[in-house]
């Protein structure tokens, strides 16, 4: 903190200048008239001549000198820090954790399903029944799941698709999937096999964790699709509070997009923060006995899927037309879908160093104990949602990748039984 001093002198100079009639000096001016006055920084005055000394007086009158601007200033560096770490120390956390289980690499096994399922060799048993759990804004695209499901139906399998407010919280669209499992298995008498993509595999999970005594004898499996198990540096950077972002609103301007735009719940994305996901894993864990599968992939930041990759979504949009007073018109929106997944990406990729589909990285979606798989086709986190509307037959659509990771699903069940019944023998 630097001051400048005067002594006696410069204080009666300084009482005439303010009791006499002549205007206040400027800032310029003050500055000039003052540099006379030896300067004093922490307490130690310097004198013109380069000579220091310390005076205990103006140590302790410079200690106590203005404490709310250090505190300002103090509150501006720590808001940098955390701005600039952002999600950094976060970011594949379940991974370094000791307690957690070890994790199986499944890719090899998977790529040979969806090999045989593309030549028209389906494996997946009809005396279970699916359940496809969707993720986060999937109430604004028709088309999510239906593809899979009407090819499941052709199939002779009975699968259904959990009609849950995607945009709740996580414990809420819990307690409506276990409700969901059991009204199945007690109409069926069949085991539910379940597949969650993005939030819906958080919230799939979060059923299990917390109602596996009463779903343990109705559920054969999970799997997940690009999940943030672990947590999304996308809505932890949004969401954090203490940082720069503060400043312009970014958290308010989330709300009103999720709550008033698309009507959904703010702790939606809040459930999804790394914070929320640690404080959710301490308390729940999923059952050691429960097969599970995930599934992440990395999307393609290369400049043309940045520059050519649109998608169409639709939004009620207000209108001010008198004759229209109250009804929204929906009206469509072309949004760069494909674009923003790769732009994300890539910000992940530079800020990081870490390899994501646009929304969820790769590390913090796989869970542990699970077989994992790990495809080398780029796909964003998008491309489950949008696969129907590509007739490119040479590469899988997502049907076919679902119904090969129930199969590795289903087989690695089987394992696990195994090797329980060999370890009671």
């Amino acid at each position: 903190m630097l001051a400048f001093v005067s002594g006696e002198a410069r204080a009666s100079t300084a009482n005439r200048d303010w009791s006499s009639d002549a205007s206040v000096p400027s800032v310029s001016e003050s500055i000039y008239n003052n540099f006379d006055a030896p300067l004093v920084q922490s307490g130690i005055t310097r004198s013109p001549l380069g000579e220091s000394s310390q005076n205990p007086n103006m140590l302790a009158l410079s200690n106590n000198t203005n404490p709310t601007g250090l505190s300002i200033f103090q509150g501006i560096v720590e808001k940098v820090r955390r701005t600039v770490r952002g999600s950094a120390d976060d970011i594949g956390w379940l991974q370094q954790a000791t307690d957690m289980p070890p994790v199986e690499d499944g890719t090899e096994r998977f790529t040979e399903i969806l090999d045989d399922i593309r030549h028209g060799l389906h494996a997946l048993p009809n005396t279970m029944v699916y359940l496809l759990v969707p993720g986060l804004f999937s109430n604004h695209g028709p088309l999510y799941f239906v593809n899979t499901k009407t090819s499941f139906s052709k199939m002779g399998l009975t699968c259904h698709i959990a009609k849950i407010h995607s945009e709740a919280s996580v414990e809420k669209n819990a307690k409506e999937i276990k409700d969901y499992i059991e009204e199945i298995y007690w109409g069926s008498k069949k085991r539910v096999l379940l597949l969650g993509h993005s939030k819906g595999g958080v919230d799939a999970a979060a059923s299990l964790s917390m109602y596996w005594d009463e779903l343990k004898d109705k559920v054969a499996g999970l799997a997940l699709a690009q999940s943030p198990y672990g947590g999304s540096p996308i809505a932890s950077d949004i969401l954090r509070e203490g940082q720069l972002g503060d400043y312009v609103n970014i958290r308010k301007l989330m709300e009103i997009l999720i709550c008033k735009v698309i009507k959904g719940d703010m702790q939606a994305l809040e459930d999804l923060t790394y914070e929320k996901r640690k404080d959710f894993l301490r308390k729940y864990h999923l059952p050691k006995d429960l097969p599970i599968v995930s599934f992440h992939t990395e999307a393609s930041i290369s400049p043309a899927v940045l520059a050519t990759l649109s998608r169409v979504a639709h939004a009620e949009l207000p209108t001010f037309s008198p004759l229209s007073v109250g009804n929204p018109t929906t009206l469509p929106v072309v949004i760069p879908l494909g674009a923003a997944m790769a732009a994300c990406a890539q910000l992940l990729q530079i800020r990081y160093g870490e390899k994501s589909d646009g929304l969820v990285t790769c590390r913090d979606a796989e869970v542990p104990g699970s077989i994992v798989v790990r495809p080398k086709r780029k796909l964003d986190h998008a491309w489950m949602v949008y696969s129907s509307l590509n007739d490119d037959t040479s590469e899988a659509d997502a049907s076919q990748v679902c119904e090969a990771l129930l199969t590795l699903l289903v087989e690695s069940g089987l394992k696990k039984r195994h090797e329980i019944s060999n370890k009671d023998e």
